[in-house]
């Protein structure tokens, strides 16, 4: 098995939220805080759209003191985005090095995608575009990316099955395999947030997976 996402760097408890942002940070801190105030704002009913106002509210801070770590609300969410890349993508390197089976190394890449967005709700809206409709277009267009490269190394993984298997076509059978488990991810992924986050990504996931070979 792999490690488990370090999904604790964005984490912050709601009873420590007031608490928190009445406290005067140290150097350094208050960028992380931004950032951790609007992923947990993300996983709250009502705001669909966030503002800088908003935020800065909830923060108890001008949105000029934003502003003086962010140029813009767009680099706030690139900011989670680059987060997301590095915590999905550390492990799955990981995955990708280890010795297992090659269908093993397919799963444990979707259930560290599932994983990841189960503990991380408000990025879970990130991931799936739902908090970014009305943002810069290039922040869709990074999160598109992202699952572009998780199923370019989805196929390479399928792409060793088909051939151990002799298949005739191990390219196109590891283009359809990876954009088939994709598809998935991405269909947990928003049953996920459509559900107000009551239906976990990963339920009966290990069943789920198994119908993917």
């Amino acid at each position: 098995m792999v490690d488990e996402p370090d999904s604790n760097a964005l984490d912050l408890p709601e009873s420590d939220q007031a608490a928190i942002s009445r406290k005067r940070p140290k150097p350094g801190e208050r960028r992380l805080q931004i950032l951790q105030t609007l992923a947990l704002m993300l996983e709250q009913p009502g705001f669909d759209r966030i503002t800088t106002a908003a935020l800065a509210a909830k923060l108890e801070v001008s949105e000029a003191a934003l502003y003086r770590h962010f140029a813009s609300k767009a680099q706030m969410f690139e900011a989670l985005i680059e987060f997301v890349e590095h915590s999905l993508f550390s492990l799955i390197n990981q995955i990708l090095e280890k010795e297992m089976p090659v269908q093993l190394k397919a799963h444990q890449i979707a259930t560290v995608v599932l994983q990841f967005a189960e503990k991380n709700p408000g990025m879970t809206r990130v991931m799936v575009g739902d908090a970014l409709v009305f943002e810069n277009d290039r922040l869709q267009t990074r999160m598109n990316q992202l699952f572009d490269r998780i199923e370019s190394n989805l196929r390479i993984v399928y792409k060793e099955a088909a051939q151990s298997n002799k298949s005739a076509t191990p390219t196109v059978d590891a283009q359809m395999q990876a954009s088939a488990l994709v598809s998935y991810i991405l269909g947990r992924l928003l049953r996920f947030t459509r559900s107000g986050f009551k239906r976990p990504p990963s339920e009966h996931l290990e069943t789920s997976l198994s119908l993917f070979g």
